[in-house]
């Protein structure tokens, strides 16, 4: 407590508490501290976050202490104070919640907490070895809320009726457990349909376990089980897409890594969202784990559930995969899982909690000096980026792959969890829900819908349908603004975007991108020498072909294609017509890796590239290609023929070749944007796509750009490729929209639908 603070005259006061607020134990923490202080007043959950009112001496103490003592996972944006006149003394109270519209938050969900976890291991507590505990500090938030205020009668726990010892723990204010709306036991609470050591024993004969989580269904077997894995891989599907691995601690994750964690891996692993972080591997589990990486998905149980998995073996790996086949959204409620994942799990374990709000597990990667996202959502979501400045209330759809939305409201950006590839009816549908959750959470009709530049995608028709105003972005500009938006930076700006594929302005595929970027407007003032895409969206999924069509161009021998037999037809094509062309930087790797024989054809979006850099990291280093041997620059346009010359044609091994790749890159590109920056006069460089998460050429570009004294910035709070694309066109539409003068549609939106509707959300 402020040691300046003294005992004064009797006030009362009206204090309105904003932020996130609701959900982490922030009245009972106010009831504690008035009642150590003497105070009399009450607190109460309302629509705008936190109302209390205070009476006694000792104000100026506790506003102090209201504001510095916070429960860990509250969040305090303001704090507004109102003098009122004094009233008899009654006590201090926490208040039924108001009901109605609501603009607080609700934190994202959280790792069971370490007092939690010790009732669990004590045989003499009533939680002993039970799955579901938490408290006010712990737990589930956003997957079981329908909707705001954050009490018991508007999660999924309403179902189960507390017991007369977790009552008694609800109504004490001297326990963590305080009003602490997830609280259950296993005489009140959910139940498995199976046991913990029944799960354990069918993991440890090689079972494929569908486990019923936080947010969804996982895949589970033994990651030091290689048949276990194959058949994983079969039943699912996925050819050699790498999959995430759990273990007990973060000394067991040190273990599988091939060096020792850096401050920012193990952060990242030991944080309350406990994502899943990629670590360097050392290729200790079953080859089929990672084939042909050099980096492994590794994540700690995010529950007492996953932990009590590991309670008897610390020592073991277990592969924990979203459950969702064919692409289709996770898997969230039982019935729906005996019937979709029949046929891939040996085993569906259940549990009566629903799931009112899917999310799959984060990922991470830590490098360029902190870490960056590759997908975003247990941990994280609904947690609000502040966008600085107030504006009108934007919704923002996406692309294709890698969906997110995103709803505005005020100076806040509300980013939804990873959605995935709108390939198919149920990743529409799960669309439609999240955007309908967001709204009743947020309390907020958007005046205007934003999407991607591209017509044909199915979320621009999807936006197109809502009858509100339209706000086509174009892909590369929504990259460059979501980084402007995460950290407030204003135009002008020279925006870098780098990634496999974007509509462009002209009609092209484009993906490596020099963009000056002005307020509320934008030119393209620089971008990669294009490269053929023989077959279209074909080529991406077959990089022999941009190999072949590349070594054509430079009148070299193809010899090396021979064995695949739609070569010749593809030859005698390109022989008789034009193709398309990508300034895409995805698909230089892509023909590189098809030049070096590292990969000919892609099972999963940037296996290619992983490929590469895996070979890269593990080369000796390398000294790149100068300007005019593996690199040319005319006017903005940057050109890397030469250095597809020199890798079809230096005879070097994959991982020399991948190496070389990975240095003259970085030198190109950092010789590229400098050039580009003292053209146009700009300082202030936004760097995003996809690309951006590859780390050697990250890292070396980075440092290469800063030590030329630029300021350079980079996506941290979503990800850098197209899973941050919905918060870019939300800000590229606020920020177009202040010169708007013409009146939206808001009142057609017809997913504005009322905060009780978040209720068939599944």
């Amino acid at each position: 407590m402020n040691a300046a603070a003294v005992d004064g005259p009797v006030r009362r006061i009206r204090l309105r508490v904003r932020g996130t607020v609701q959900g982490v134990g922030f009245r009972p923490f106010v009831h504690q501290l008035a009642a150590a202080m003497r105070l009399d007043g009450f607190v109460r959950n309302d629509a705008d976050g936190v109302l209390l009112e205070a009476q006694g001496e000792r104000l100026d103490a506790f506003v102090d202490a209201l504001r510095r003592q916070a429960p860990p996972l509250a969040r305090i944006d303001a704090v507004e104070l109102e003098e009122l006149a004094a009233q008899p003394g009654a006590g201090f109270a926490i208040l039924p919640s108001d009901a109605g519209a609501t603009r607080t938050r609700i934190p994202p969900d959280v790792a069971t907490c370490e007092a939690c976890l010790a009732d669990v291991d004590d045989p003499q507590s009533r939680f002993h070895r039970y799955p579901f505990v938490s408290c006010t500090h712990c737990g589930p938030r956003y997957t079981i809320t329908r909707r705001l205020p954050y009490d018991r009668e508007h999660t999924s726990m309403a179902a189960f009726a507390l017991c007369p010892e977790c009552r008694a723990d609800y109504a004490d204010p001297a326990s963590r457990r305080y009003h602490a709306e997830a609280l259950a036991c296993p005489h009140c609470g959910p139940r498995l349909s199976h046991s913990i050591d029944a799960i354990v024993a069918l993991l440890r004969a090689g079972a494929i376990v569908a486990l019923k989580g936080l947010g969804g269904f996982q895949l589970l077997c033994d990651a030091r089980d290689a048949a276990a894995v194959r058949r994983l891989r079969q039943r699912k599907s996925r050819a050699s897409k790498p999959f995430a691995v759990m273990v007990a601690s973060a000394a067991a994750a040190a273990a599988l890594a091939s060096r020792e964690l850096d401050a920012t891996e193990r952060e990242w692993l030991e944080s309350r969202a406990r994502p899943i972080v990629l670590l360097p591997y050392a290729g200790t589990l079953a080859p089929e784990v990672a084939p042909g990486l050099a980096h492994l998905g590794v994540m700690l149980p995010c529950s007492a559930l996953h932990q009590l998995l590991f309670a008897h073996d610390t020592t073991l790996a277990l592969v924990a995969t979203s459950a969702n086949p064919g692409g289709e959204p996770l898997v969230i409620d039982g019935d729906d899982a005996r019937q979709r994942l029949r046929g891939i799990a040996d085993v569906i374990v259940d549990h009566g909690r629903e799931i009112v709000v899917r999310a799959d597990d984060s990922v991470v990667r830590a490098h360029a000096g902190g870490a960056v996202f590759l997908r975003r959502a247990r941990g994280y979501v609904p947690e609000a980026i502040d966008l600085g400045v107030d504006g009108p209330a934007v919704l923002a759809v996406g692309a294709h792959q890698k969906v997110t939305v995103t709803l505005t409201r005020g100076r806040e950006a509300f980013v939804s969890q990873h959605l995935g590839t709108l390939d198919n009816a149920a990743t529409l549908d799960f669309l439609e829900h999240s955007v309908r959750h967001l709204v009743a959470l947020a309390g907020v009709r958007p005046e205007r819908i934003a999407c991607d530049l591209h017509p044909d995608l199915a979320s621009t028709r999807w936006a197109e349908r809502q009858g509100l105003e339209l706000v086509p972005v174009q892909h590369h500009v929504a990259h460059v603004a979501a980084v402007m938006a995460e950290h407030g930076l204003r135009a002008p700006v020279l925006g870098v975007a780098l990634d496999g594929y974007g509509y462009g302005a002209d009609g092209s595929a484009w993906g490596g991108e020099l963009l000056a970027v002005g307020a509320g407007s934008w030119r393209r003032v620089g971008h990669l020498a294009g490269l053929p895409l023989p077959g279209g969206d074909r080529a991406a999924r077959q990089p022999w072909r941009i190999a072949l069509a590349v070594l054509q161009r430079l009148g070299l021998d193809d010899s090396r294609f021979a064995g695949i037999d739609a070569a010749c037809t593809l030859r005698r094509m390109l022989e008789r017509m034009r193709v398309p062309q990508s300034s895409a930087l995805g698909r230089l790797f892509d023909a590189a890796a098809a030049l070096l024989g590292v990969c000919l054809e892609q099972d999963y979006d940037g296996q290619a590239a992983m490929q590469l850099e895996a070979l890269a990291g593990a080369a000796a280093p390398c000294a790149p290609l100068a300007r005019g041997t593996g690199f040319v620059l005319d006017g903005g346009v940057l050109s890397l023929w030469p250095l597809l010359r020199e890798l079809a044609t230096a005879q070097a091994s994959p991982r020399d070749g991948a190496a070389l790749l990975h240095a003259t890159l970085a030198c190109a590109l950092d010789a590229w944007i400098a050039d580009a920056a003292g053209a146009h006069g700009l300082r202030v460089v936004a760097l995003g796509g996809g690309c951006m998460a590859n780390r050697l050429l990250a890292d070396d570009l980075l440092a290469r750009l800063r030590a030329r004294g630029l300021d350079v910035r980079v996506a941290r709070r979503v990800p850098c490729g197209d899973g941050g694309l919905s918060l870019g066109q939300a800000h590229w539409a606020r920020e177009a929209a202040c010169a708007w003068q013409y009146p939206c549609a808001s009142s057609n939106f017809c997913l504005a639908t009322a905060p009780e509707s978040a209720s068939t959300v599944s």
